[in-house]
């Protein structure tokens, strides 16, 4: 598998994602009507249009999915038991239909379970970027992940 082990972590690392995304209005549309979300900046092209932004903004839920998605391949892939749970989620520019999404991800804290010795926890700091390097998203997620089988 892809994913690190949580030997191969350090602190302090970070992570470029080479994996990038376009967000088209199909994605936001899909991802809204498949959460029950109805807010009408996200589908109704009219009402945003009214709006300060003038056209649909995305969905920041998809954006904060897309974000860890991306990461996902350089990080847990396969080597994750799950997610703790993430804080410190920000939105502070929005995402729109055609923007391009980058991610990067620094490693805030890795240590061992104390309680199970096949494991640990690693604190991630996922940032997402849009084409113009503005910061988009950004959260920070704990997850529990394998140590390496011993030999």
């Amino acid at each position: 598998m892809a994913g690190l082990y949580l030997e191969e972590f350090e602190v302090g690392q970070v992570i470029r994602h080479q994996l990038t995304k376009t967000v088209t209005e199909s994605d936001n549309m899909m991802f809204s009507v498949m959460t029950l979300n109805p807010q009408p900046l996200h589908i109704d092209f009219d009402f945003a249009a009214r709006s300060e932004w003038g056209k649909p903004l995305v969905n920041s839920l998809f954006t904060l999915g897309l974000m860890i998605g991306i990461s996902v391949h350089d990080t847990t892939l396969g080597t994750t038991i799950g997610n703790l749970g993430m804080s410190e989620t920000v939105f502070p520019h929005p995402v729109f239909h055609g923007d391009t999404i980058r991610v990067e991800t620094e490693i805030r804290t890795v240590r061992g379970s104390k309680s199970k010795p096949d494991r640990g926890i690693v604190e991630f700091e996922h940032r997402a970027f849009n084409q113009n390097n503005v910061l988009v998203a950004r959260c920070v997620r704990q997850a529990m992940m394998m140590k390496k089988k011993a030999v």
